[in-house]
């Protein structure tokens, strides 16, 4: 497995190296198993429709969350999926 160490990612148990900065997947092998790295962003989050008040952007990612005591209603927030603004709404 690699792991980040001063700009590379570096293994652990054969000291290979590889860039960060690289914008791309790799497969690296420990003991008959492969593990594969990819490096790009993911949208794992929810969407929605609703207007950025940054940019206006009509869709964001949002998540919801008790932030409050548990007898009020739980917080939104929301990230904008164009200019990656974030906002919430009680």
């Amino acid at each position: 497995m690699m792991f980040p160490k001063g700009g590379a990612y570096v293994c652990n148990s054969c000291g290979k190296t590889m860039e960060a900065e690289k914008k791309q997947a790799f497969v690296t092998k420990l003991e008959d198993k492969e593990t594969t790295v990819i490096h790009r962003e993911e949208a794992v989050l929810p969407k929605t429709r609703i207007a950025c008040p940054q940019c206006s952007h009509s869709e964001a990612f949002f998540i919801i969350r008790q932030t409050r005591a548990a007898d009020e209603p739980e917080t939104r927030i929301y990230r904008c999926c164009k200019c990656s603004h974030s906002w919430r709404e009680y």
